[in-house]
């Protein structure tokens, strides 16, 4: 099976082209083992980029541990990138479909004439609890008192297709992603697991961002949650409407300008190397 690796700002997946290889039937056992960073390739996970009667191409993302995930915002830029420059639909602009719905993509190439920046409509947030998923108040649950692990903090939570915890620290460490963030991923306030966020605000244009994501661990970026912290930092007053997000893998520039209006995602999105995986 041939594979190309890619990251959207340290963001790093397996990409497979579905429209010309073989895949497996157990598609969850893959993710596993071509995500192990010691005897296989190494990731945060699988994408699978196929035929879509809807879009342009189809995007299917499963996490390091093989869990099918609704979407990547990191992840669906890197998408359109390989439609782009692999030649399955050279446009200005492209439509992936995603377990969030249909994704339009603007595309800037490069001096070379490949992609190396995306802009994507990521779509409005979603803020009521019960579609969250969560079972915090709130619609959507904005500072909401939490304790766990013998903290206690306020959580504001937000769905982009896939489910968000923002808290909000004086500084972002490793105890609050590697001791916290865990916990949160599993606490039962979120039925379907969560994404944890911790947002250190730089400034009312800027904050530090660190990501602890279910079912793959801290990540070097979420273009997701990215995009869910930019509307935490906005409903409850700590960012303007426009904000460069600093994550360990890069920087992400995010517009939303409220209410029902679609959340803006701009970065970058790099291939690294192809290869052939031989099942091992």
């Amino acid at each position: 099976m041939r594979f190309t690796k890619m990251h959207g700002i340290g963001n790093d997946y397996v990409y497979v082209n579905a429209f010309e290889e073989k895949l497996p039937a157990d598609i969850p056992a893959l993710a596993i083992a071509v995500s192990d960073r010691h005897k296989g390739i190494g990731g945060d996970g699988l994408i699978l980029i196929g035929p879509s009667e809807v879009a342009d191409a189809r995007m299917r993302m499963f996490n390091a541990d093989g869990s099918e995930s609704e979407m990547c915002g990191n992840g669906v830029r890197c998408v359109a990138k390989y439609v782009y420059d692999h030649g399955i639909a050279r446009k200005p602009e492209l439509r992936i479909e995603t377990g969030r719905g249909v994704l339009t993509l603007q595309m800037f190439p490069g001096s070379n004439g490949k992609i190396d920046r995306v802009r994507v409509n990521m779509g409005p947030p979603i803020l009521k609890f019960d579609q969250i998923p969560t079972t915090l108040p709130g619609q959507p649950p904005l500072n909401v008192p939490l304790e766990v692990g013998g903290k206690k903090f306020d959580v504001t939570c937000v769905s982009m297709g896939n489910p968000h915890c923002i808290t909000f620290v004086d500084e972002v460490n490793d105890d609050w992603v590697l001791r916290v963030g865990p916990l949160l991923e599993k606490h039962p306030a979120f039925p379907r697991r969560v994404n944890a966020e911790f947002i250190q605000v730089v400034s009312p244009d800027e904050f530090i961002m660190r990501v602890w994501e279910r079912g793959s661990g801290e990540t070097q970026a979420c273009g997701t949650g990215a995009c869910a912290s930019a509307v935490a930092g906005i409903l409850t007053g700590r960012t303007h409407n426009r904000v460069l997000v600093h994550l360990p893998g890069g920087d992400l520039e995010l517009e939303w300008a409220g209410g029902d209006s679609p959340v803006f995602m701009t970065g970058s999105a790099t291939e690294v190397f192809t290869g052939e995986w031989l099942g091992g």
